[in-house]
Protein backbone atom coordinates (compact mmCIF):
# COMPACT_ATOMS: atom_id res chain seq x y z
CA UNK A 1 0.00 0.00 0.00
CA UNK A 2 2.72 2.27 0.68
CA UNK A 3 4.34 0.74 -2.39
CA UNK A 4 1.45 2.29 -4.24
CA UNK A 5 1.13 5.76 -2.44
CA UNK A 6 4.37 6.50 -3.10
CA UNK A 7 4.50 5.36 -6.89
CA UNK A 8 1.60 7.95 -7.00
CA UNK A 9 3.85 10.73 -5.43
CA UNK A 10 6.86 9.99 -7.77
CA UNK A 11 4.42 9.63 -10.82
CA UNK A 12 3.30 13.14 -10.09
CA UNK A 13 7.10 14.59 -8.90
CA UNK A 14 6.65 18.56 -8.35
CA UNK A 15 3.11 18.76 -9.66
CA UNK A 16 1.45 17.47 -6.55
CA UNK A 17 -1.36 19.85 -5.76
CA UNK A 18 -0.14 21.65 -2.83
CA UNK A 19 -2.72 20.68 0.31
CA UNK A 20 -4.32 17.64 -1.76
CA UNK A 21 -4.74 14.29 -0.32
CA UNK A 22 -4.77 11.33 -2.14
CA UNK A 23 -6.25 8.26 0.02
CA UNK A 24 -7.29 4.83 -0.67
CA UNK A 25 -10.16 3.38 1.89
CA UNK A 26 -10.08 0.28 3.15
CA UNK A 27 -12.85 -2.08 1.86
CA UNK A 28 -14.87 -4.07 4.83
CA UNK A 29 -16.36 -6.98 2.65
CA UNK A 30 -18.34 -5.40 -0.31
CA UNK A 31 -17.94 -2.15 1.26
CA UNK A 32 -16.97 -0.98 -2.78
CA UNK A 33 -20.23 0.73 -3.35
CA UNK A 34 -19.43 3.02 -0.61
CA UNK A 35 -15.85 3.68 -1.01
CA UNK A 36 -16.11 5.00 -4.88
CA UNK A 37 -19.20 7.39 -4.19
CA UNK A 38 -16.88 8.76 -0.90
CA UNK A 39 -13.95 9.14 -3.22
CA UNK A 40 -16.68 11.08 -5.94
CA UNK A 41 -18.00 12.89 -3.04
CA UNK A 42 -14.54 14.29 -1.59
CA UNK A 43 -13.60 15.52 -5.20
CA UNK A 44 -16.56 17.70 -5.40
CA UNK A 45 -14.63 20.29 -3.85
CA UNK A 46 -17.85 22.67 -3.24
CA UNK A 47 -19.49 20.02 -1.13
CA UNK A 48 -16.28 18.86 0.38
CA UNK A 49 -15.20 22.52 1.55
CA UNK A 50 -19.07 22.73 3.17
CA UNK A 51 -19.03 19.87 5.00
CA UNK A 52 -15.67 20.52 6.43
CA UNK A 53 -16.96 24.08 7.44
CA UNK A 54 -19.77 22.50 9.19
CA UNK A 55 -17.68 19.84 11.10
CA UNK A 56 -15.26 22.99 12.07
CA UNK A 57 -18.71 25.03 13.33
CA UNK A 58 -20.13 22.05 14.99
CA UNK A 59 -17.65 19.85 16.51
CA UNK A 60 -17.73 21.66 20.00
CA UNK A 61 -21.46 21.88 20.30
CA UNK A 62 -21.88 19.82 23.44
CA UNK A 63 -22.07 15.63 23.05
CA UNK A 64 -23.51 15.82 19.60
CA UNK A 65 -25.13 12.70 18.87
CA UNK A 66 -23.39 10.70 16.05
CA UNK A 67 -24.84 10.66 12.97
CA UNK A 68 -24.25 10.12 9.26
CA UNK A 69 -23.41 13.49 8.67
CA UNK A 70 -21.36 13.62 11.82
CA UNK A 71 -19.25 10.53 10.60
CA UNK A 72 -18.83 11.91 6.94
CA UNK A 73 -17.45 14.90 7.97
CA UNK A 74 -15.11 12.86 10.57
CA UNK A 75 -14.14 10.79 7.93
CA UNK A 76 -13.33 14.10 5.73
CA UNK A 77 -11.90 16.01 7.97
CA UNK A 78 -9.75 12.74 8.77
CA UNK A 79 -8.35 12.70 4.98
CA UNK A 80 -7.38 16.38 4.74
CA UNK A 81 -5.48 16.62 7.76
CA UNK A 82 -3.32 13.82 7.44
CA UNK A 83 0.42 14.48 7.17
CA UNK A 84 1.53 11.96 4.83
CA UNK A 85 -0.07 12.96 1.20
CA UNK A 86 -0.82 9.74 -0.21
CA UNK A 87 -1.85 6.31 2.03
CA UNK A 88 -4.79 4.68 2.87
CA UNK A 89 -7.94 5.66 5.99
CA UNK A 90 -9.99 2.81 6.83
CA UNK A 91 -13.59 4.38 6.89
CA UNK A 92 -14.95 1.83 9.63
CA UNK A 93 -17.17 4.63 11.75
CA UNK A 94 -18.72 5.73 9.05
CA UNK A 95 -19.52 2.15 7.26
CA UNK A 96 -20.61 0.89 11.02
CA UNK A 97 -23.40 3.78 11.20
CA UNK A 98 -24.40 3.06 7.48
CA UNK A 99 -25.31 -0.78 8.30
CA UNK A 100 -26.84 0.38 12.10
CA UNK A 101 -28.83 3.29 9.80
CA UNK A 102 -30.04 1.32 7.06
CA UNK A 103 -30.80 -2.77 7.10
CA UNK A 104 -30.21 -2.50 3.37
CA UNK A 105 -26.98 -1.71 3.42
CA UNK A 106 -26.31 -4.61 6.99
CA UNK A 107 -25.98 -7.78 4.46
CA UNK A 108 -22.33 -8.62 2.47
CA UNK A 109 -24.09 -8.92 -0.30
CA UNK A 110 -23.35 -6.79 -3.43
CA UNK A 111 -24.92 -3.19 -2.81
CA UNK A 112 -25.72 -0.46 -5.55
CA UNK A 113 -23.74 2.28 -5.53
CA UNK A 114 -26.55 4.98 -6.84
CA UNK A 115 -29.01 3.58 -3.96
CA UNK A 116 -26.20 4.29 -1.56
CA UNK A 117 -25.58 7.58 -2.95
CA UNK A 118 -29.36 8.48 -3.20
CA UNK A 119 -29.53 7.14 0.59
CA UNK A 120 -26.65 9.53 2.11
CA UNK A 121 -27.96 12.52 0.55
CA UNK A 122 -31.24 12.38 1.88
CA UNK A 123 -30.09 11.56 4.70
CA UNK A 124 -27.61 14.23 4.86
CA UNK A 125 -30.58 16.86 3.92
CA UNK A 126 -32.54 15.25 6.70
CA UNK A 127 -29.74 15.42 9.37
CA UNK A 128 -29.23 19.58 8.51
CA UNK A 129 -33.81 20.18 8.39
CA UNK A 130 -33.75 18.69 12.26
CA UNK A 131 -30.76 20.55 13.31
CA UNK A 132 -31.82 23.54 12.08
CA UNK A 133 -35.70 23.37 13.62
CA UNK A 134 -33.93 22.73 16.67
CA UNK A 135 -32.16 25.66 16.70
CA UNK A 136 -35.03 27.63 15.58
CA UNK A 137 -36.60 26.52 19.02
CA UNK A 138 -33.69 26.88 21.01
CA UNK A 139 -31.91 30.76 20.46
CA UNK A 140 -29.19 29.60 22.62
CA UNK A 141 -27.89 27.19 20.02
CA UNK A 142 -29.22 28.92 16.41
CA UNK A 143 -25.52 30.84 15.71
CA UNK A 144 -23.28 28.10 13.98
CA UNK A 145 -25.16 25.46 12.71
CA UNK A 146 -28.24 27.08 11.52
CA UNK A 147 -26.22 29.47 9.72
CA UNK A 148 -24.17 26.61 7.93
CA UNK A 149 -26.75 24.49 7.61
CA UNK A 150 -29.34 27.36 5.92
CA UNK A 151 -26.36 29.60 3.83
CA UNK A 152 -26.75 33.26 3.44
CA UNK A 153 -30.37 34.43 4.20
CA UNK A 154 -31.97 36.08 1.18
CA UNK A 155 -35.03 38.19 1.80
CA UNK A 156 -38.06 37.53 0.27
CA UNK A 157 -40.50 39.75 -1.73
CA UNK A 158 -43.47 40.69 0.40
CA UNK A 159 -46.38 37.92 -0.28
CA UNK A 160 -44.17 35.41 -0.77
CA UNK A 161 -44.49 32.35 1.37
CA UNK A 162 -41.78 30.95 3.73
CA UNK A 163 -39.75 28.64 1.36
CA UNK A 164 -38.48 25.17 2.86
CA UNK A 165 -35.22 25.30 4.08
CA UNK A 166 -32.22 25.10 1.19
CA UNK A 167 -29.52 23.49 3.09
CA UNK A 168 -25.86 23.27 1.47
CA UNK A 169 -26.82 19.88 0.10
CA UNK A 170 -29.26 21.21 -1.97
CA UNK A 171 -27.24 24.37 -3.12
CA UNK A 172 -24.98 22.03 -4.79
CA UNK A 173 -27.03 18.97 -5.60
CA UNK A 174 -30.56 20.60 -6.24
CA UNK A 175 -32.06 21.17 -9.60
CA UNK A 176 -35.83 21.38 -10.53
CA UNK A 177 -37.78 20.13 -13.22
CA UNK A 178 -41.20 20.77 -14.83
CA UNK A 179 -43.33 18.95 -15.92
CA UNK A 180 -45.32 20.20 -18.67
CA UNK A 181 -48.75 18.96 -20.27
CA UNK A 182 -50.46 20.76 -22.81
CA UNK A 183 -54.38 19.78 -23.76
CA UNK A 184 -54.54 18.95 -27.70
CA UNK A 185 -57.81 20.42 -27.24
CA UNK A 186 -57.60 24.07 -25.56
CA UNK A 187 -53.67 24.39 -25.45
CA UNK A 188 -53.98 25.00 -22.25
CA UNK A 189 -50.58 24.26 -20.44
CA UNK A 190 -50.20 23.03 -17.56
CA UNK A 191 -46.74 23.18 -15.32
CA UNK A 192 -45.89 21.01 -12.73
CA UNK A 193 -42.22 21.50 -10.57
CA UNK A 194 -40.56 19.14 -8.92
CA UNK A 195 -36.69 19.21 -8.03
CA UNK A 196 -34.58 16.43 -7.79
CA UNK A 197 -30.92 15.70 -6.77
CA UNK A 198 -29.92 13.43 -9.60
CA UNK A 199 -30.84 12.63 -12.77
CA UNK A 200 -31.58 8.91 -13.76
CA UNK A 201 -31.47 8.24 -17.65
CA UNK A 202 -32.41 5.38 -19.70
CA UNK A 203 -29.95 3.81 -22.14
CA UNK A 204 -29.65 3.01 -25.12
CA UNK A 205 -26.94 1.01 -27.39
CA UNK A 206 -24.55 3.22 -29.22
CA UNK A 207 -25.64 6.29 -27.49
CA UNK A 208 -24.37 9.39 -25.81
CA UNK A 209 -25.74 11.13 -22.67
CA UNK A 210 -26.63 14.13 -24.83
CA UNK A 211 -29.13 11.42 -26.64
CA UNK A 212 -30.01 10.03 -23.12
CA UNK A 213 -31.17 13.70 -21.99
CA UNK A 214 -33.04 14.42 -25.61
CA UNK A 215 -34.99 11.41 -24.91
CA UNK A 216 -35.21 12.09 -21.35
CA UNK A 217 -37.24 15.34 -22.05
CA UNK A 218 -39.05 14.00 -25.65
CA UNK A 219 -42.84 14.83 -26.14
CA UNK A 220 -44.99 12.07 -25.41
CA UNK A 221 -48.67 11.81 -26.50
CA UNK A 222 -51.53 11.04 -23.92
CA UNK A 223 -54.11 9.35 -25.37
CA UNK A 224 -56.52 6.10 -24.94
CA UNK A 225 -56.74 4.61 -21.39
CA UNK A 226 -53.70 7.69 -20.51
CA UNK A 227 -55.64 10.64 -21.22
CA UNK A 228 -55.29 13.75 -19.19
CA UNK A 229 -57.78 15.62 -16.81
CA UNK A 230 -57.42 19.07 -18.45
CA UNK A 231 -59.10 21.56 -15.60
CA UNK A 232 -60.19 23.71 -18.14
CA UNK A 233 -62.16 21.59 -20.32
CA UNK A 234 -63.19 19.94 -17.00
CA UNK A 235 -62.75 16.61 -18.48
CA UNK A 236 -60.18 13.80 -20.17
CA UNK A 237 -58.41 14.88 -23.19
CA UNK A 238 -55.41 13.79 -24.89
CA UNK A 239 -52.43 15.79 -24.34
CA UNK A 240 -48.61 16.25 -25.00
CA UNK A 241 -46.13 16.23 -22.18
CA UNK A 242 -42.79 16.36 -21.51
CA UNK A 243 -40.32 16.79 -19.15
CA UNK A 244 -37.69 19.69 -18.83
CA UNK A 245 -34.96 21.03 -16.35
CA UNK A 246 -36.17 24.47 -15.19
CA UNK A 247 -33.60 25.00 -13.21
CA UNK A 248 -29.62 22.81 -13.81
CA UNK A 249 -27.75 22.30 -10.81
CA UNK A 250 -24.25 22.99 -9.30
CA UNK A 251 -23.39 19.75 -9.43
CA UNK A 252 -25.15 17.49 -11.49
CA UNK A 253 -25.16 13.86 -10.99
CA UNK A 254 -26.39 11.55 -13.84
CA UNK A 255 -26.98 7.69 -13.13
CA UNK A 256 -27.59 5.83 -16.39
CA UNK A 257 -30.11 2.89 -15.86
CA UNK A 258 -27.92 -0.28 -16.29
CA UNK A 259 -29.96 -2.69 -14.54
CA UNK A 260 -33.02 -3.98 -16.53
CA UNK A 261 -35.51 -5.91 -15.21
CA UNK A 262 -36.20 -8.48 -18.11
CA UNK A 263 -39.74 -9.63 -17.77
CA UNK A 264 -39.31 -13.13 -19.64
CA UNK A 265 -36.00 -13.91 -17.49
CA UNK A 266 -37.45 -12.71 -14.41
CA UNK A 267 -34.34 -10.62 -13.12
CA UNK A 268 -32.29 -7.76 -13.64
CA UNK A 269 -29.91 -8.09 -16.21
CA UNK A 270 -26.78 -5.51 -16.66
CA UNK A 271 -26.69 -3.60 -20.09
CA UNK A 272 -23.05 -3.21 -20.78
CA UNK A 273 -24.50 -0.58 -24.16
CA UNK A 274 -21.36 1.61 -25.15
CA UNK A 275 -22.88 5.20 -23.92
CA UNK A 276 -20.69 8.60 -24.57
CA UNK A 277 -20.21 10.82 -21.90
CA UNK A 278 -18.08 13.60 -22.49
CA UNK A 279 -15.61 15.76 -20.49
CA UNK A 280 -17.48 18.86 -21.40
CA UNK A 281 -21.44 18.79 -21.59
CA UNK A 282 -24.10 21.17 -22.87
CA UNK A 283 -26.99 21.07 -21.52
CA UNK A 284 -29.11 22.35 -23.78
CA UNK A 285 -32.95 20.79 -22.59
CA UNK A 286 -33.45 23.82 -20.37
CA UNK A 287 -36.42 25.67 -20.15
CA UNK A 288 -33.83 29.05 -20.64
CA UNK A 289 -33.21 27.30 -23.89
CA UNK A 290 -29.70 28.42 -22.93
CA UNK A 291 -26.88 25.75 -22.77
CA UNK A 292 -25.55 24.95 -19.56
CA UNK A 293 -22.12 24.05 -19.60
CA UNK A 294 -20.43 21.37 -17.55
CA UNK A 295 -16.92 19.78 -16.72
CA UNK A 296 -16.58 15.89 -15.72
CA UNK A 297 -15.34 15.51 -12.65
CA UNK A 298 -16.07 12.03 -11.29
CA UNK A 299 -16.93 8.75 -12.47
CA UNK A 300 -18.25 5.47 -10.52
CA UNK A 301 -17.89 2.62 -12.69
CA UNK A 302 -19.39 -0.85 -12.10
CA UNK A 303 -17.02 -3.61 -12.95
CA UNK A 304 -18.62 -7.02 -13.81
CA UNK A 305 -21.25 -8.85 -16.34
CA UNK A 306 -24.43 -8.87 -13.91
CA UNK A 307 -26.64 -6.57 -11.32
CA UNK A 308 -25.86 -8.84 -8.63
CA UNK A 309 -22.11 -9.35 -8.64
CA UNK A 310 -19.30 -7.26 -9.32
CA UNK A 311 -17.25 -3.92 -8.00
CA UNK A 312 -17.33 -0.79 -7.95
CA UNK A 313 -14.43 1.74 -8.53
CA UNK A 314 -14.04 5.45 -9.36
CA UNK A 315 -12.40 7.86 -11.71
CA UNK A 316 -11.67 11.40 -10.38
CA UNK A 317 -10.41 14.63 -11.74
CA UNK A 318 -8.12 16.17 -9.01
CA UNK A 319 -6.48 19.24 -10.05
CA UNK A 320 -6.25 18.61 -14.09
CA UNK A 321 -4.92 15.05 -13.48
CA UNK A 322 -7.10 11.70 -13.23
CA UNK A 323 -6.78 9.17 -10.63
CA UNK A 324 -8.13 5.34 -10.71
CA UNK A 325 -9.45 4.59 -6.93
CA UNK A 326 -10.15 0.58 -6.30
CA UNK A 327 -10.45 0.39 -2.69
CA UNK A 328 -7.02 0.94 -1.20
CA UNK A 329 -5.66 1.49 -4.22
CA UNK A 330 -4.97 4.80 -6.25
CA UNK A 331 -3.29 5.24 -9.47
CA UNK A 332 -2.86 7.91 -11.63
CA UNK A 333 -4.34 7.16 -15.39
CA UNK A 334 -4.30 9.21 -18.31
CA UNK A 335 -7.45 11.57 -19.89
CA UNK A 336 -7.76 8.91 -22.47
CA UNK A 337 -8.13 6.27 -20.16
CA UNK A 338 -11.50 7.63 -19.51
CA UNK A 339 -13.31 6.22 -22.45
CA UNK A 340 -12.30 2.87 -22.35
CA UNK A 341 -15.45 3.03 -18.93
CA UNK A 342 -18.26 3.99 -22.18
CA UNK A 343 -19.18 0.36 -22.46
CA UNK A 344 -19.26 -2.33 -24.94
CA UNK A 345 -20.85 -1.61 -28.52
CA UNK A 346 -21.17 -5.43 -28.80
CA UNK A 347 -23.40 -7.37 -26.12
CA UNK A 348 -20.61 -9.95 -25.02
CA UNK A 349 -17.54 -8.52 -24.90
CA UNK A 350 -14.77 -8.96 -22.44
CA UNK A 351 -14.46 -5.34 -21.13
CA UNK A 352 -16.95 -5.18 -18.53
CA UNK A 353 -16.34 -1.52 -16.59
CA UNK A 354 -18.86 0.47 -17.64
CA UNK A 355 -19.71 4.11 -16.50
CA UNK A 356 -22.22 3.92 -14.14
CA UNK A 357 -22.71 7.45 -12.07
CA UNK A 358 -20.99 10.44 -13.73
CA UNK A 359 -20.74 13.49 -11.49
CA UNK A 360 -20.52 16.96 -13.85
CA UNK A 361 -19.72 20.58 -12.32
CA UNK A 362 -21.72 23.33 -13.67
CA UNK A 363 -19.17 25.92 -15.60
CA UNK A 364 -21.15 29.06 -14.78
CA UNK A 365 -20.87 28.61 -11.29
CA UNK A 366 -17.44 28.34 -11.04
CA UNK A 367 -16.93 31.68 -12.89
CA UNK A 368 -19.72 33.44 -10.74
CA UNK A 369 -18.56 32.62 -7.37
Amino acid sequence: MGAAGSKLEKALGDQFPEGERYFGLENFGNTCYCNSVLQALYFCVPFREQLLDYYANNKNVGDAEENLLTCLADLFTQISSQKKKTGVIAPKRFVQRLKKQNELFRSYMHQDAHEFLNFLLNELVDILEKESQAAKSDPETSSPSEKIANGPKSSLPNGVHKEPLVTWVHKNFQGILTNETRCLRCETVTARDETFLDLSLDIEQNSSITSCLKNFSSTETLNAEDKFFCDKCCSLQEAQKRMKIKKPPHILVIHLKRFKYIEQLGRYKKLSYRVVFPLELKLSNTVEDADSEYSLFAVVVHVGSGPNHGHYVSLVKSHNHWLFFDDENVEMIDESAVQTFFGSSQEYSSNTDHGYILFYESQATSSKS
